[in-house]
């Protein structure tokens, strides 16, 4: 229902009522007014709706003020439950099921009333639940990859936003610092409250009734993580964001606030001019890119994805690996020949054996960066490949360009150099004949389910979050 039309519905159903408790018939106010009960009748059901100068000659007859007719809640709790249905039987989900509207009346009990209602709020309840199969969380995630492709990863909407937010806590160089996310949350009208019993679906709650931002205490002392997830947490404030109505929304939403957390950590006119001095001096380096905003290797990769192609004129790719070869996040625009499945997604397919970004895991007491040149069908590129360690097991991330471009980084004169025929399977899946005719029938592997990359999100809201875990939480903290 049109927001218009349920004022109208309110006024309509206040005039009844007050009219009600005067016991006046339709026939008494419509004398009293010099108008007819016809209108009288379509007014309080909300169909027309009275001149604002009119107002007054109602509440006289009324015996009440104005302020009593056009107040916005419905004057009592029957009335609330016959204009929430009128409300629900208005929009296109019920439209949908086709099925005939019920008035609800005074001839219908107030259990009825509560029982119709009830049904209608499970409806959009369910309506409302955001769950993506693997089917379509892969093609959402592939029609995102393909949709910042085109914008060369950057967002130019959002780094003003951003920019504009440092300028008002007084940012000028450095890393951000904690207390300069602090004053950005100050002027948002919220505090950082850290609470040790998060659930465990959430990395963040924002309690917008208290002004409260919930974050994990391990983050306190500090580094890259405690004001990645602040800066994310508020940017659903600042970029006006609402509960998303699907999986694409979702990811959409995901990757905005994603991207105002590093525009904020890692401001668009230093880091270009950092690059761009760099870049003169052929001394680009992802490590002493992290090192001077203090972020995390993978922020500072992906940081660089944003920026070298719309400043510095330079194609790009970008993997984060997992100790299969199974990839969690892929970006290029240099062409590089990403595996792919039939839906065109990335994620969760194997790179190839001689890529970097399974060579660099292999290796042990590395102290710094690997570099390679691979050369694939699609040509010869260049690459910088740092190790970690999550709880889910070894990973590598990638940060790459064409050869052309190689000149303008550390690690330039590497001498490993590999060379990748993949997709051609014979290039590292099919295996040795002699191997195949020796094993085949006599071996039965049990595969390892990457689960975190294939499975469906949880029902709810909020795709991936319990709803139900974190209004508990929120009932429970709320001062």
């Amino acid at each position: 229902m049109p927001a218009d039309v349920y004022t109208a519905s309110v006024l309509g159903a206040r005039i009844r009522h007050y009219r009600s408790l005067a016991k006046l018939t339709l026939d008494d106010l419509a004398a009293l007014l010099e108008t007819s009960p016809s209108r009288i009748s379509l007014i309080e059901n909300g169909r027309r709706e009275p001149k604002p100068s009119e107002l007054p000659s109602f509440a006289r007859a009324l015996g009440v003020t104005v302020e009593d007719l056009v107040r916005a809640e419905a004057p009592n709790s029957r009335a609330a439950l016959e204009l929430e249905l009128k409300r629900a039987q208005a929009s296109p989900l019920f439209a949908g099921l086709g099925l005939p509207k019920l008035r609800g009346g005074k001839g219908m009990p107030d259990d009825t009333l509560e029982t119709l209602v009830g049904l209608h709020r499970e409806l959009e309840r369910r309506a409302q639940t955001a769950s993506a199969t693997p089917e379509e969380a892969r093609i959402r995630n592939t029609q995102q990859r393909a949709w910042m492709r085109e914008r060369n990863n950057s967002l130019p909407e959002i780094e003003a936003v951003a920019e504009e937010r440092l300028r008002q806590v007084g940012h000028v160089a450095g890393a951000l610092t904690h207390r300069e996310v602090h004053l950005m949350v100050e002027q948002l009208g919220l505090e950082i409250v850290y609470a040790d019993d998060l659930p465990r679906s959430t990395r963040s709650i924002t309690d917008l009734e208290n002004g409260r931002i919930y974050l994990p205490p391990e983050s306190i002392p500090g580094g890259h993580g405690l004001r990645s997830i602040a800066l994310q947490a508020v940017a659903h404030r600042i970029l006006g964001h609402t509960p998303p109505d699907s999986y694409a929304d979702f990811l959409r939403q995901r990757l905005e606030i994603n991207y105002f957390a590093a525009a904020c950590l890692i401001p668009r006119t230093q880091a270009v001019d950092f690059l761009s001095a760099r870049k003169k001096d052929r001394d680009l380096a992802v490590e002493d890119f992290r090192d001077a905003f203090g972020v995390t290797h993978e922020a500072a990769a992906l940081r660089m994805t944003n920026l070298m192609t719309e400043h510095l004129g330079m194609r790009v790719h970008f993997l984060r690996v997992g100790s299969v070869g199974e990839v969690y996040k892929a970006y290029e625009n240099d062409d590089l020949p990403l595996p792919l499945d039939v839906t065109g997604a990335v994620e969760g397919q194997i790179v190839c054996r001689r890529w970097g970004a399974r060579r660099a895991t292999e290796i042990e007491h590395r102290t710094t960066e690997f570099w390679q040149y691979t050369d694939t069908p699609a040509g010869t590129f260049w690459s910088t490949i740092q190790t970690g360690k999550s709880a889910e097991g070894v990973f590598s991330i990638t940060f790459g360009v064409p050869f052309d471009d190689a000149k303008y980084f550390r690690g330039r004169d590497t001498e490993n150099r590999q060379v990748s025929r993949c997709p051609d399977e014979t290039c590292c899946r099919r295996p040795d004949p002699a191997l195949a005719a020796r094993w085949a029938g006599r071996a039965w592997p049990s595969a390892r389910l990457h689960a975190q990359i294939l499975a469906s999100l949880p029902a709810g809201r909020f795709p991936g979050v319990d709803d139900s875990e974190i209004y508990a939480y929120l009932e429970r903290h709320a001062p």
